[in-house]
């Protein structure tokens, strides 16, 4: 009741601020001002696991291979070419005539330092898979490049065309992950002229960007603010103080539509899946542990109604998902066990297991509170009485590292990663994320990522992915989508991806 009291008076101020009048877009300074709902924990693209990270990543550096959001091919970006010198040895010819955003010259020396720097797991890098399957670079030439991964990894092309962004030797080497977090530098589209950590960034049109597929940047000058309340966003966004918002709830995604003469609201799938995770491995504190059992785990399977979440919450482009992945990535298997909502036989496995009257667990959150009270409340449907706490994301992931959350509505995105290793690998291999430790998983997984034979590789994904699910260790629930609206002002057609590309993004 709170939280629809809440949108009825954001839009009902919204409407009576539209009614006087809102202000243009700030077409006339060239600026597009842009709200982020969540706290970038740090600006470093290494350092950050947040899609608000990655859309900064994608805006400030450069990768050396492109891959196109639409047709999925692979072009060269900051690499002009690449060939496999052998199984684990990929060598590239770099572009020349790049510069980074402080005047220095892009050679191959910034890979080899990039590379070193974020392979060594000692140096912290937050999402390990993105980079740990690199051993080290080696410099041929000025403008020659040789990567050696430490297995064979057939999905390194795609890595590379995603989150393995390339830095300045020298100035990286002076400043680290805290002054690249302060005083990014990169080779991308626009560079960063203010940083306020978690609150405000300002990126600026980089007039000497080189002949990047990325296209070349129309709009001057982004203006970005963390706006944590949706709700605010909304009411700023009638005001005319922003010009675009994303990630709207359905809901109010919807109410905006309708006034489509001031607004335009698009909605696109995204890689990202929304997903409960279970203490498996039995981490955590709780003793006696109920997630250990097979039984439970299954019983919240049943207990969830998927189809009633994306019918009445997500909306738009989501659908049900069965799997620990995104349909459309290498490898998702899809012919895998499914659990229809059957809260009665929840109630049966949970007594079977010896939780006839179901039992209390610590529940957590870090996006999304009305998906996760919706889950919450069908938990508690079937005796699983949850004490349901929202934490911001650097939190919870922390506590998921340590092991310490025995029940938690996760999403992930994969990077945008459309390989199935960037999902079931992060998570299924024994890494501090891993709930579950299955080594029967782990084996069928690193044949997947290792095998140069795509049919090898659909093959061992399938096995993993088949006991993932028939072990119940996660309950995937639904792939996402997202509601982007700008003023009329603004040009965007969004991809599915779920990456705000400034580079596309014009004044009509």
């Amino acid at each position: 009741m709170r939280n629809a009291f809440m949108k009825t008076t954001a839009l009902a101020l919204a409407l009576s601020v539209s009614a006087t009048g809102a202000a243009l877009a700030d077409k006339a300074n060239d600026t597009l001002r842009v709200a982020y709902t969540k706290e970038l924990e740090n600006v470093d693209s290494y350092f950050n696991s947040s899609r608000e990270g990655v859309v900064l990543q994608r805006a400030v550096w450069d990768g050396l291979i492109y891959r196109d959001p639409e047709t999925n091919e692979y072009t060269g970006n900051l690499a002009t070419s690449w060939d496999w010198v052998d199984e684990k040895t990929l060598e590239l010819k770099l572009r020349e005539g790049v510069k980074f955003h402080n005047g220095d010259d892009f050679t191959a020396d910034d890979v080899v330092a990039t590379v070193n720097f974020v392979a060594k797991e000692e140096n912290g890098v937050k999402t390990q898979r993105n980079v740990n399957w690199m051993e080290s670079a080696e410099k041929i030439d000025d403008y020659t490049v040789r990567i050696k991964t430490k297995e064979v990894f057939p999905a390194a092309i795609e890595f590379l065309s995603g989150p393995v962004s390339m830095y300045p030797a020298e100035y990286y080497a002076e400043v680290g992950p805290s002054g690249m977090g302060l005083n990014p530098v990169g080779t991308g589209p626009y560079k960063v002229t203010e940083v306020v950590p978690g609150q405000h960034f300002v990126l600026e049109k980089y007039e000497d960007y080189h002949d990047s597929p990325k296209g070349q940047p129309s709009i001057g000058k982004i203006d970005i603010r963390t706006i944590p309340d949706v709700n605010t966003q909304i009411a700023e966004l009638f005001s005319g103080s922003l010009d675009l918002i994303w990630q709207v709830p359905a809901d109010q995604a919807e109410k905006l539509a309708e006034m489509g003469d001031q607004f335009t609201v698009s909605n696109e799938s995204t890689m990202r899946i929304g997903y409960l995770s279970m203490d498996a491995a039995g981490r955590s504190s709780l003793d006696p542990n109920p997630f250990k059992d097979i039984k439970v785990r299954q019983a919240i399977n049943y207990a969830i109604d998927r189809q009633a979440l994306v019918d009445n919450l997500l909306k738009g482009e989501s659908k049900v998902v069965w799997t620990p992945c995104f349909p459309s990535q290498f490898g998702c298997a899809q012919d895998v066990t499914e659990y229809s909502y059957d809260p009665e036989k929840a109630k049966e496995l949970l007594a079977e297991a010896g939780y006839p009257d179901g039992f209390t667990t610590e529940f957590y959150a870090y996006r999304d509170r009305a998906y996760a009270e919706a889950i919450s409340s069908y938990l508690n449907a079937v005796g699983i009485d949850t004490d349901f706490k929202m934490l911001q994301y650097s939190a919870l992931r922390e506590l998921n590292m340590k092991g310490e959350a025995p029940l938690s509505f996760q999403t992930w995105g994969s990077y945008s990663i459309n390989d199935a290793s960037a999902m079931v690998s992060q998570f299924f291999k024994h890494g501090s994320l891993d709930a579950t430790r299955d080594d029967q998983v782990l084996e069928w997984l690193d044949v997947a990522d290792s095998s140069t034979d795509p049919e090898k590789r659909i093959e061992f994904y399938r096995k993993a992915i088949q006991r993932i699910t028939e072990q119940a260790y996660w309950a995937p629930m639904f792939s996402y989508n997202t509601n982007y609206v700008t003023s009329k002002e603004v040009n965007y057609t969004p991809t599915a991806d779920e990456v705000l590309r400034f580079t596309t993004m014009t004044w009509n």
